[in-house]
C-alpha cells in the first residue's frame, strides 16, 4: 500500500528520481518520460471526466486506475531480479476488456468516411487531447522498448487505449456529430 507522509523529499534535486524498485534514473530518462506520458493522458481524462454521462464516466474511472497500473509496471523494470514483491504489471485482461469496451462504443458509430478533427462536444476535445497524450506515450514506451524490457500486454494497453479514446471521443460527439476533415477546405 502507498503511504505518502511528506509530498517533497529532496531527493530529486539533483535531477533524478527512484524507480519503484529503487534504483535512481534521471528525470528525462526514457522510462521515466514513458511514464510521465501515461499520467499526463491520465490526467487529460481526468479533466474529459467532468463532462462525461455516468456509463461512460464509469468506464473512464477504471481506466484511470488502469493507467496508474501502467505507470507502476513501467516505474518498475522487470530485470529478472527477485525484488521481494510481486510488482504489478499490467495483464491481458485489462487488454480484454478494453477492447471489448472499444466494440461496445464503436457498435454505437456509423462507419466513419473521413477522418475525424479533434472537436465537437467538451467531452470529445478532451477525450481527444487525452488520446494525443496517449499516442506519445506509445510512442515513448515503443522507443524504450528497443533499449529495456517493457511487457507485452503494457504495449498492448497503451496501443488500445488510444483506441479507446478516440471511439469515446466519437461516442461524446452522438446527437451532433463527429467533426469531419474536408481536405483542402480553405485553399
Amino acid at each position: 500500500m502507498v503511504k505518502l507522509n511528506k509530498i517533497y523529499t529532496r531527493t530529486g534535486d539533483d535531477g533524478t528520481t527512484g524507480l519503484a524498485s529503487g534504483p535512481r534514473r534521471p528525470k528525462h530518462d526514457l522510462r521515466v518520460d514513458s511514464y510521465g506520458a501515461v499520467d499526463e493522458a491520465n490526467a487529460a481524462i481526468g479533466l474529459a471526466r467532468l463532462h462525461a454521462e455516468p456509463e461512460l464516466d464509469a468506464i473512464l474511472s477504471r481506466v484511470q486506475n488502469e493507467m496508474f497500473d501502467l505507470g507502476a509496471d513501467l516505474a518498475t523494470p522487470d530485470t529478472g531480479e527477485d525484488l521481494g514483491y510481486e510488482p504489478l504489471r499490467i495483464v491481458q485482461s485489462q487488454v480484454d476488456r478494453l477492447e471489448a469496451d472499444i466494440d461496445a462504443l464503436n457498435a454505437r458509430l456509423e462507419p466513419l468516411k473521413s477522418f475525424v478533427l479533434p472537436a465537437g462536444t467538451a467531452l470529445a476535445a478532451n477525450l481527444h487531447l487525452a488520446r494525443t497524450i496517449a499516442r506519445r506515450a506509445e510512442r515513448l514506451m515503443t522507443a524504450l522498448a528497443e533499449r529495456e524490457p517493457v511487457s507485452k500486454p503494457a504495449l498492448a494497453y497503451v496501443n488500445r487505449l488510444s483506441d479507446f479514446l478516440f471511439v469515446a471521443a466519437r461516442v461524446a460527439n452522438l446527437g451532433q456529430g463527429d467533426v469531419l476533415w474536408a481536405p483542402g477546405k480553405t485553399r
